[in-house]
């Protein structure tokens, strides 16, 4: 699905059935409910798309493939292997903030066998984005900084799960810690959460003193 081109259509659709399907699941949407909650007719999803498990491919490569060239970007950074790690976390906390609908629908849909081929492309994706990390804790390693046997494919669900698990436990948490606004909840994440997830992954890395 990487060759996708996208036009403002496809866009309004994708973005619709991002909405859809984390409410109401895969299944529980058909292409008339998407092209009837973005106004257009029912023939053109079909003809963009093709099939329903083609768009959910398409829905899945659209929202993720910019955290590729992030990561990407951020390995050839100029910056000492901490602070690297540390804004790869920044990254993934901040992209599943603004993405929490396409991780919702993946949390799911990930256990589906009948969805194994329209996912492939997101394993591959998931692939590659492993190796960026994997460059970024080698640099540490090779200047001496990171530990040497750390299991590197552990990096990305320790930050990953840490997040989810504060979120879909988000009315305990408010209440623990007072948070009392929708405000005082994002800025909790985008500060004490990011921060605790750092020094989680730090204690992780670098060798004890």
């Amino acid at each position: 699905m990487s060759d996708i081109e996208l036009n403002d259509k496809k866009i309004q659709i994708l973005n619709v059935a991002e909405k859809l399907f984390s409410e109401k699941g895969f299944e529980g949407t058909s292409i008339r409910d998407i092209s009837k909650e973005a106004k257009i007719n029912i023939a053109m999803v079909s003809y963009y798309f093709g099939s329903k498990e083609r768009l959910l491919e398409a829905l899945i490569f659209y929202k993720t493939v910019d955290l590729k060239l992030q990561l990407e970007n951020l390995l050839n950074e100029n910056l000492e292997p901490l602070e690297k790690v540390n804004k790869l976390i920044e990254i993934y906390v901040n992209r599943i903030c603004l993405n929490k609908g396409i991780y919702r629908v993946l949390h799911f849909e990930l256990y589906n066998k009948k969805r194994e081929k329209s996912l492939k492309a997101f394993t591959e994706l998931k692939k590659g984005n492993l190796k960026s990390v994997e460059s970024i804790i080698k640099q540490g390693q090779d200047l001496g900084v990171f530990r040497k046997d750390i299991v590197i494919p552990l990096i990305t669900p320790t930050i990953i799960g840490t997040f989810f698990h504060f979120h879909m436990n988000r009315s305990f948490f408010e209440e623990l810690l007072d948070l009392k606004t929708e405000e005082m909840f994002n800025n909790y994440i985008k500060n004490d959460l990011t921060k605790h997830i750092q020094q989680t992954i730090k204690a992780l890395l670098v060798y004890e003193n």
